[in-house]
């Protein structure tokens, strides 16, 4: 054993420096040619076990691909990770994992691992989180931030023609390129997960600064096959999180409307004043669009899953320039403009149903938090009402989040008063804020929306399925009937509806259209959950 151990190159042993590992293990040519420490603590396998085995397959499945992107990148001697991933095998085990290549020791690839904890929700291969969860780990990551030091730069990259690359593939391979650029974002991301995909050519990545810029441009080229450029922006140290965040926000949306036109801005403050002149100047041309009615819906079923059939639709804004409504929506509510747009938007909906030829349809329309505190907009539905009586009883309102209710005690009585309309009242996006409890408690509500961060993953999710099952039994008991969006496969499907949810919507029964239209997939009818005495059965 001596012997075996005087005979290693010492600098293998260097890999134990940069990391406290309970493993260490060497690779080549992307297998195990050395392993030492605990290795059957932290993957399940002896050391001899590991010997040999080819590396990503020892993950799952969904990890595996960001495994091979980490160890393709890790060549150039950067340090890559930590990052949490999954191990393969039935038992839910994870570690946590650092790679680098030492100088000097023939290609080989050094790899600490460590058992550790999940760090948050997991993601299948080709999944970027969405813009919104990348909102939250990059909230987490500012406050770590300004209490440990981290110095961290923000990523925007842009890959010359991508999208149009994808629409000349198959499926297939349409897949696989997904998979591939996913990998090759988050193997750059701090964690592993602080990335998110802006639109088809455009990402943004949270990374920590010790690494030239156009190394990792040369990497994302290489391992995505299509031409990378960035704009790499540190940010402020001691700056406080939410002032961070505000500038985050700013700078990625000006980012995914104006792409890398500019020289690169010093610092995320630059990159911040850059978008608020941009913006003010989108926010007149908003007011505009908004006072003059330039806008359009789109129309997407929410599916009962008793019957399969489409329950009602969902109103989605659409404005001319094409922008993004979750951007613009967002800067109506911080200029003032949101009451005006919802109004505008009401009125539109309310005229769709008046003018439906059947008298069947019925429509969902969402109301910003900040609208439903004001009188104003209670006056202005009766109005509308009194106006298009055949309206009546066909509209829901569904209270977003992205604004937050100041005065839940006046916001429950407008939403009283629109229920007294024959109007149903929904909770958008349940889970996505932090007040939705205390809006729950304190709101007398019809259906509750489950955010979709919940749902569309659950197949692979035990714990938000845990989740779900818990909310769906706690709405249940107040008589509030629930949908579940983003429900995209049928497995997900299955999983809602065993758990009691009522109604479903996303791309599994069709993307909005200009107009309503049927689900793409309808079910047959399925024996409904047992309710409570009292619970409502208007609607359906």
């Amino acid at each position: 054993m001596g012997d075996t151990i005087l005979s290693i190159d010492p600098r293998r042993l260097l890999g134990l420096a940069f990391a406290s590992a309970d493993l260490l293990v060497e690779l080549q040519s992307g297998r195990v040619r050395l392993a030492l420490g605990a290795a059957q603590k932290v993957m399940g396998l002896n050391e001899a076990g590991l010997m040999g085995q080819a590396w990503s397959d020892l993950f799952h499945p969904d990890d595996r691909s960001l495994m091979d992107a980490m160890v393709s990148c890790a060549d150039d001697g950067v340090r890559r990770g930590p990052v949490v991933l999954r191990l393969a095998g039935q038992e839910e085990r994870h570690v946590r994992i650092i790679l680098r290549a030492l100088p000097e020791n023939d290609g080989r690839v050094s790899c600490a691992a460590t058992a550790a904890q999940p760090t948050g929700p997991s993601l299948p291969a080709g999944r970027l989180p969405p813009r919104e969860s990348f909102d939250d780990i990059a909230r987490g990551l500012f406050e770590a931030a300004r209490v440990t030091g981290l110095e961290l730069e923000l990523a925007m990259v842009e890959f010359a023609g991508l999208g149009a690359m994808r629409e000349g593939l198959t499926p297939g391979e349409a897949a696989a390129l997904d998979i591939r650029v996913a990998s090759a974002i988050r193997a750059e991301s701090h964690g592993g997960s602080a990335a998110t995909r802006l639109s088809s050519d455009r990402f943004a990545l949270l990374r920590a600064k010790d690494d030239r810029p156009e190394n990792m441009i040369k990497r994302l080229t290489r391992m995505v096959a299509a031409e990378a450029s960035a704009h790499v922006v540190p940010l402020e140290g001691g700056a406080s999180s939410a002032r961070a965040m505000r500038a985050l926000r700013y700078a990625l949306d000006d980012f995914l409307r104006e792409g890398l036109k500019d020289m690169p801005p010093m610092t995320l403050s630059e990159a911040m004043n850059r978008s608020v002149k941009r913006t003010l100047a989108r926010a007149g041309a908003l007011g505009v669009a908004v006072s003059q009615r330039r806008f359009t819906l789109a129309y997407q079923p929410v599916v009962s899953l008793t019957t399969g059939l489409a329950h009602h639709h969902e109103a989605l804004v659409r404005f001319e320039d094409g922008g993004s409504p979750f951007a613009l929506i967002r800067m109506a509510e911080e200029f003032d403009l949101i009451e005006e747009l919802d109004h505008a938007i009401v009125e539109q909906v309310v005229k769709k149903l008046a003018n439906d030829p059947d008298g069947k349809l019925r429509l969902a329309v969402n109301v910003s938090g900040r609208t439903i505190g004001n009188e104003t907009f209670v006056d202005h539905v009766a109005r509308l009402l009194a106006k298009h009586d055949e309206a009546k009883g066909r509209l829901i309102f569904e209270i977003t989040e992205t604004c937050a209710i100041d005065n839940l005690a006046v916001a429950n009585q407008h939403i009283q008063s629109l229920r007294a309309m024959g109007s149903l009242v929904c909770l958008d996006d349940f889970g996505a804020g932090s007040s939705s409890f205390a809006y729950l408690q304190q709101l007398q509500l019809d259906i509750v929306k489950i955010d979709g961060r919940y749902v569309r993953e659950l197949a692979d999710n035990g714990r938000d399925g845990a989740l779900v099952r818990r909310l769906v039994e706690l709405c249940r008991d107040l008589k509030i009937r629930t949908v579940a969006e983003m429900v995209e496969t049928i497995e997900v499907e299955e999983i809602v509806r065993q758990a009691g949810v009522d109604f479903a919507q996303g791309w599994l029964y069709g993307k909005p259209a200009d107009k309503p239209g049927p689900a793409l997939r309808p079910g047959p009818p399925v024996k409904p959950v047992a309710r409570r005495a009292g619970a409502s059965e208007s609607w359906g």
